[in-house]
């Protein structure tokens, strides 16, 4: 016959443990062993029902007093008709006077407040409480110009959701219409089938999962207390913005059922390419073509930027594929008042199609004046494109 284990240690707790330990020492462990988190495997299905067990008895004054008096005997009928305690007093009926053992599922419920179960296990929601649930999150997608983008800038979208039914005010019920718990699930949405030592829980066939009633449904919503309805509202674009972020209106999304709390609204952007600027996060990039003669001597020339026109240095010697910087010509930085990336110019050299007479006698006295200093150099390679 084995021996039962001690409930303190199957909690890993002394015997003056308060209140508050122990909940905590059965929450760390309920959470471990909880069948849903460790499917098929009996060890943890085992644990599970022995710490719930354990947790029952300590966290009920009464219980826990008899356990301390008369360990696990005061709990079973076997041994409840005879012996006495130190004062000589019987120990029979302790399981029948304490009402049983109760389900495991539901000592877990309680010691998490009733709807702490998704907060610990998300999708593993098979004993929580349905109910009417709240309203989805919602998604649209938006596009806009990179010259928007750089500004900053306030759209109007319309989408269609669920709202609160303006007639029933989110109740799902007629006007003057009673709405009551459940009878059969008592107002929890679920109902609870044992098989061996499993316990399935399944949605209410009466409620469908709702928990409550509704004596007469309203006939605009159909008892759903929300409705379709297209919404138009303004998003203000933050100056900066790039493909990708995401901008959270709250309440803006689905209405939850019944009345329940509405989802939020996310509004994820996209920028436009633009045909004359390439964007690197907050740096824009762009090509231009530079006249010879400019590149070669040097100078200035005006550049486009995404706010007007700026001057660009051309250093002497410039070689084509060169990149020039101009600082704060870029896009501006999210919440950072006044800064700015780059605009990177990309140098792309020039060469005239057709020349004048002029101009081709004073270049090929140009190409003769660099002759000495190297046969291949790149004026031989200049004259030989120009078929000099």
């Amino acid at each position: 016959m084995s021996v039962a284990e001690d409930y303190y240690d199957l909690l890993g707790v002394s015997k003056t443990a308060t209140e508050e330990e122990l909940k905590k020492a059965y929450r760390k462990m309920a959470v471990k062993y909880h069948p849903d988190k460790n499917p098929g495997n009996k060890t943890a299905e085992e644990n599970f029902k022995k710490i719930s067990e354990a947790y029952e008895i300590l966290s009920d004054k009464d219980k826990r007093a008899a356990y301390d008096r008369y360990g696990h005997a005061a709990f079973d009928p076997q041994q409840g008709g005879t012996g006495s305690g130190a004062r000589g007093g019987t120990r029979s009926g302790f399981r029948q006077g304490f009402g049983g053992f109760r389900d495991p599922f539901e000592v877990f419920r309680q010691a998490f407040g009733g709807g702490g179960f998704d907060d610990f296990f998300g999708s593993f929601g098979g004993h929580s409480r349905r109910g009417a649930s709240a309203g989805s999150d919602l998604r649209y997608d938006l596009e806009v110009t990179l010259l928007e983008a750089f500004k900053g800038i306030e759209k109007t979208i319309r989408y269609n959701r669920h709202v609160t039914c303006e007639v029933c005010h989110g109740s799902g019920a007629e006007k003057g219409s009673s709405r009551s718990a459940c009878s059969m699930c008592r107002g929890s949405g679920y109902v609870m089938t044992s098989q061996g030592f499993m316990t399935i829980q399944q949605a209410c066939p009466r409620c469908h999962g709702q928990g409550v009633m509704i004596e007469k449904p309203c006939s605009h919503c159909y008892g759903e207390g929300r409705v379709v309805k297209q919404t138009t509202t303004k998003v203000k674009i933050p100056s900066g913005v790039d493909s990708g972020m995401q901008l959270r209106l709250a309440d803006f999304g689905e209405a939850g059922e019944q009345g329940n709390s509405s989802g939020d609204l996310f509004i994820v952007v996209q920028v436009k390419e633009d045909k004359y600027f390439e964007r690197h996060d907050h740096d824009l990039h762009c090509r231009i073509s530079v006249p010879f003669a400019l590149a070669a001597l040097g100078g200035e020339m005006n550049v486009d930027t995404i706010d007007g026109q700026a001057v660009l240095q051309i250093p002497s010697g410039t070689q084509p594929e060169s990149i020039l910087r101009i600082r704060g010509q870029g896009m501006p930085i999210l919440n950072q008042k006044d800064s700015r990336g780059d605009q990177l110019i990309h140098i792309a050299i020039e060469v005239p199609k057709k020349l004048t007479t002029e101009q081709r006698e004073k270049l090929e006295a140009f190409a003769r004046a660099c002759e000495p200093r190297s046969k291949s150099s790149f004026f031989d390679r200049l004259r030989g494109s120009f078929g000099l």
